[in-house]
C-alpha cells in the first residue's frame, strides 16, 4: 500500500490500514523512528482505553480495614531510644 504526500506534508492513511489500527476521525496517532531507519505508525490510546486491562487481584480494601491495618502497625513499632 501507498500514498502521496501533498504539499502540506500531509498523507492518508490507506483504509486497510484504518481497519486494522480501528483508527476513526479525530484519533490521534504516534510516529516510532527506529534506529535502522524505519517508522511504524501506532495509535495514540487515551487513558480511558486502559481501563479494565487488568484484573484487581483481590477485593478492594474497606476503609474499615485500613484503619484497623494502621492501627495494628502503629501499635508493632517500638518506641525510639531517648537521645541525650
Amino acid at each position: 500500500m501507498e500514498s502521496a504526500i501533498t504539499s502540506k506534508g500531509q498523507a492518508t492513511i490507506p483504509k486497510a490500514i484504518r481497519e486494522h489500527l480501528r483508527l476513526k476521525p479525530g484519533d490521534r496517532v504516534k510516529f516510532f523512528v527506529h534506529p535502522d531507519g524505519s517508522v511504524v505508525l501506532l495509535p495514540k490510546l487515551p487513558a480511558s482505553a486502559l481501563r479494565g486491562m487488568l484484573r484487581p487481584r483481590r477485593r478492594p480494601v474497606t476503609l474499615e480495614e485500613m484503619s484497623e491495618a494502621a492501627a495494628a502497625g502503629a501499635a508493632e513499632v517500638t518506641p525510639r531510644a531517648r537521645r541525650r
